[in-house]
């Protein structure tokens, strides 16, 4: 293979109901940044969130399709049950009080000799922050409600539930480059390269449910390659080895392909480039509605029908 390793996770997609409470948890709670505000380019009636560091940084970026009124989803096996992002050792106490400012539970355990704290987003999706030695989130959002030493420090990884291991861990570890590190009753670690976004977690569950998709659930996991070259080669060397994936999607922001891994979880494949700033400026992301220019001819009405929003605006922490 020709290819260079998957370089992480690049972002994480996820349904939602409540688009104002979803705001509020990932802005003021867990302190991210709103980098863009958009819609389903699939599905252009309701929004499409974006959160991250300062600028949207790949390996930061949680997004969501919040659709308002909408059922909860079930978690099960074929899909991502959970979301992590790292934290420093001396953050967790920090951490825990905040949860408990706003009145959220939370769980910790420990996990390959690292603290985990596990809790719930107003949806019910698994947040948890690892502890890890990683590098600082690559732009700190020095305007947000975490002081720097506190931030989150990107993705840590995800967690999916599967009915049995074989046929992830051979796409994993090989063709997508990641290593098998660690087994721990019946969760399995692989890590992949990068800085951030590096470790998938395989929770072995052979008689469970399937999930089923609704509000709280994640619609897929994006990994991160390095242009469009890299992904045109990725979606050859896939196909070549049976997978059905689509072809390039524009989003905008990045390119993608999708395929569903042997277990059944939708992965994506996404560009670094253009990023977030390329339709509006750092200093002004999320700010206003960006549609993609086949979009545009329907501003009025996608805006007479997604519910209004705001966003706090903060001072320096």
């Amino acid at each position: 293979m020709t290819t260079q390793p998957i370089q992480g996770i690049h972002h994480i997609t996820v349904f939602a109901s409540d688009p104002q409470k979803n705001i509020d948890f990932y802005t003021q709670v867990l302190g991210q940044r709103f980098v863009k505000k958009t819609v389903n380019f699939d599905n252009p009636s309701t929004y499409h969130l974006y959160y991250g560091d300062n600028v949207g940084s790949p390996g930061t970026i949680m997004t969501f399709f919040p659709w308002p009124m909408a059922k909860r989803g079930t978690r099960g096996n074929g899909e991502v049950a959970a979301s992590a992002y790292g934290i420093l050792a001396s953050s967790v106490s920090y951490w825990k009080e905040r949860l408990k400012e706003f009145n959220i539970s939370f769980q910790t355990e420990r996990r390959f000799g690292q603290d985990v704290l596990i809790f719930q987003d107003p949806d019910g999706m698994f947040v948890e922050l690892i502890v890890t030695d990683g590098d600082p989130a690559p732009a700190h959002w020095a305007n947000g409600p975490i002081p720097q030493e506190h931030a989150l420090r990107g993705f840590h990884g995800v967690t999916i539930w599967v009915h049995n291991a074989q046929g992830t861990s051979t796409l994993l570890s090989g063709l997508f480059g990641f290593e098998k590190i660690a087994e721990e009753g019946d969760r399995i670690r692989f890590q992949g390269a990068g800085k951030f976004g590096q470790y998938i977690d395989l929770v072995v569950r052979p008689n469970a449910p399937r999930g089923q998709m609704g509000a709280g659930t994640i619609h897929h996991v994006a990994l991160r390659t390095v242009d469009d070259s890299e992904q045109l080669a990725w979606q050859t060397v896939l196909r070549n080895y049976g997978f059905g994936v689509t072809d390039v999607k524009d989003r905008q922001y990045f390119h993608s392909i999708y395929f569903r891994e042997p277990s059944g979880t939708l992965f994506e494949v996404a560009t670094d480039a253009p990023g977030f700033a390329w339709d509006e400026p750092v200093e002004t992301l999320g700010r206003d509605l960006k549609l993609p220019p086949w979009l545009e001819i329907d501003r009025e009405k996608i805006e007479d029908h997604v519910v209004p929003i705001t966003v706090a605006e903060y001072t320096a922490a």
